[in-house]
């Protein structure tokens, strides 16, 4: 028995001496608050075992017994010290820190007032006695409050930490145990001296353990959330076509990894594109958030305040996932990228198929009429009378005049994509613009068309492209709606608001959304037109820092809202407050005057 005694009490010494080195070499690595406290707590109990193989069993003098006293008061510290060790995660209320100082206080300067504790084997007196139901009492307290505090911190917590965590709660209740098994004899040799020392090598073994567990332990440990995270780097190597789908592949397990409360994913424009979870208030004051710089977004985890401490390997873990995120995410823009390049060239086909087809019909219709004519005018003209000359010159210049405008509409087009329209404002009557504009465009079906608004309004906008733009809409009403077209001006919020409504059926909405786009058509192929009318008109208003919105006239018909701000430089340089306020009527339609 004495045998087995003092080689238990030598293991016990090297194992405590290890963690004691272990402890406080993560101290010197990492230079934390938490890893102080854990270098104290557990140097303390390092020193009580070293100073236990050094003082003797019965000491003689001053000297040997104040060492002595040192010993138990350290020993004192322990629980307390593990205590403090708990708080820098979660902070005790002030009343229970004010209780068990006190109480920590209260027994050391017990320790050093007993003149002399007595060796093993020989008698205890009640003052002794009465000491050592304090001791274990201050004891028990202090390491229950650590350990409950300890385990049930483990819930919710990554498999890893949670099993670090519970294993110093574990440990911490065995080496109560040894404690009580030494303290209930005073012999050495004692069965309980060995249940004791047992106690404390299986509760020094545990706490070596949780503290510097073995990367195979550790793997075994993380083995739930590993699988997790493999299938979420698989997840990654497939291709995803939205940063949002990354965002909802990898985010959940990154969380589950660190035991993470919430998780913030942005792009670079800084954009959320996915969350996990959500970060409380509670967490906002004692949890731990770490942001994750990536090539193209940045990555915010709010994680626990155990997670610095207990998952720092898996903090990198999850910075290598990071890491795996910003690939994937740099490879969804450049492929949203590539797909956005692919619909632009699409369109670009589109529009000179659309440019093909137009200039093969437009202009060949118009150019095949005015080469007949021509030719019948030169060849024929003497045998036909003077009502018949007529009436081919008459169709002769419509031709003429049909094709000169298609021309001038795409000269429009291309000025204007080069920014070379020239906007020169000046002041005008717009009531007696509109009037001038309505009656050149409108011709015969002048009585069609009423003009409203205040007949002294005054603005300052550029008359060509008023003309070029209202001419348009008045064009339209008449040849695609239905009577009477109606043509009115106000001034609002510092704009001139030029509205054009026909009682026609309308737009049809699938045509809504292209509608202002080039050789964009309605589908009523019985009506002519080259489907550049609007997009003209459109790019001229923005030109003149305006805008030209479309919305359905109530109870039907169409309606168009020319918004020209009242002072202005010309040339896309107004002096605007950098935004257009829609009136009421077209509210719902925000959406389209903002869209610049």
């Amino acid at each position: 028995m004495k045998l087995a005694v003092e080689i238990l009490s030598y293991v016990s010494l090297v194992a405590y001496a290890a963690l004691a080195v272990a402890t406080v070499n993560q101290w010197r690595l990492r230079r934390e608050r938490a890893a102080a406290w854990a270098a104290a707590c557990f140097g303390s109990l390092g020193l009580v075992v070293v100073l236990g193989q050094i003082i003797p069993d019965h000491p003689h003098g001053f000297g040997e017994r104040f060492l002595q006293k040192v010993d138990i008061a350290v020993l004192l510290l322990f629980p307390y010290l593990l205590h403090r060790f708990t708080t820098v995660f979660r902070s005790a209320t002030s009343r229970l820190e004010r209780a068990l100082g006190l109480m920590t206080v209260a027994m050391i300067v017990w320790t050093f007032a007993i003149p002399r504790f007595p060796g093993p084997g020989e008698h205890r007196s009640t003052g002794i006695v009465l000491y050592l139901i304090g001791f274990l009492i201050h004891w028990t307290v202090l390491s229950a409050v650590a350990s409950t505090r300890l385990w049930r911190a483990g819930r919710g917590q990554p498999s890893v930490a949670r099993r670090r965590m519970r294993l110093l709660a574990l440990a911490s209740a065995l080496l109560t145990m040894a404690l009580f098994a030494a303290v209930v004899t005073s012999q050495n040799n004692s069965v309980p001296a060995l249940v004791s020392q047992v106690l404390a090598i299986v509760a020094a073994l545990a706490f070596l353990l949780a503290f510097v567990p073995p990367g195979i332990v550790r793997l075994l440990w993380r083995r739930p959330e590993q699988e997790r995270l493999q299938s979420a780097m698989r997840d990654l190597v497939t291709l995803a076509t939205s940063q949002e789908e990354i965002a909802q592949r990898v985010l959940g397990p990154m969380a589950q990894i660190v035991g993470a409360n919430a998780i913030n994913l942005c792009n670079e424009e800084g954009r959320v594109v996915g969350a996990y979870g959500e970060a409380t208030p509670a967490d906002a004051g004692t949890g731990q958030v770490f942001e994750f710089s990536l090539p193209t977004a940045k990555l915010t985890v709010h994680a626990s305040p155990y997670a610095p401490f207990f998952g720092n390997e898996e903090l990198r873990v999850l910075e290598t996932l990071a890491s795996f995120t910003g690939i994937a995410l740099d490879r969804v823009r450049l492929f949203q990228q590539e797909h956005e390049s692919r619909l632009a060239l699409e369109r670009a086909d589109e529009i000179k198929t659309n440019f093909i087809a137009l200039a093969s019909h437009e202009l060949r219709t118009p150019v095949t009429t005015i080469l007949g004519l021509a030719a019948t005018l030169n060849r024929r003209g003497d045998q036909l009378e003077e009502a018949q000359r007529k009436e081919l010159r008459d169709t002769l210049e419509r031709q003429a005049d049909r094709m000169a405008k298609l021309v001038e509409q795409l000269l429009d087009l291309s000025r204007l994509d080069a920014d070379a329209i020239e906007i020169s404002p000046e002041p005008i009557n717009v009531r007696e613009r509109l009037e001038e504009i309505v009656t050149a465009v409108a011709a015969e079906r002048r009585a069609d068309v009423e003009i409203g608004g205040d007949p002294d309004l005054e603005a300052t906008a550029d008359p060509s492209a008023l003309e070029r733009i209202v001419g348009n809409l008045v064009i339209n009403a008449l040849r695609y709606g239905s009577p009477p077209v109606r043509v009115h001006a106000v001034q609002q919020d510092r704009h001139i608001r030029v509205f054009v409504e026909d009682e026609g059926e309308g737009v049809p909405p699938q045509f809504v959304p292209d509608l202002f786009e080039r050789f964009t058509r309605s589908g009523r192929e019985r009506v002519g037109g080259s489907g550049l009318g609007l997009a003209i008109a459109r790019s001229y208003a923005r030109a003149h820092d305006g805008d030209l919105v479309y919305t359905d006239a109530e109870p039907h018909g169409a309606r168009f809202q020319l918004v020209l701000p009242v002072k202005r430089n010309g040339n896309g340089n107004g002096e605007t407050d950098g935004h257009l306020e829609p009136t009421p009527e077209v509210e719902g339609h925000r959406w389209r005057v903002f869209r610049r």
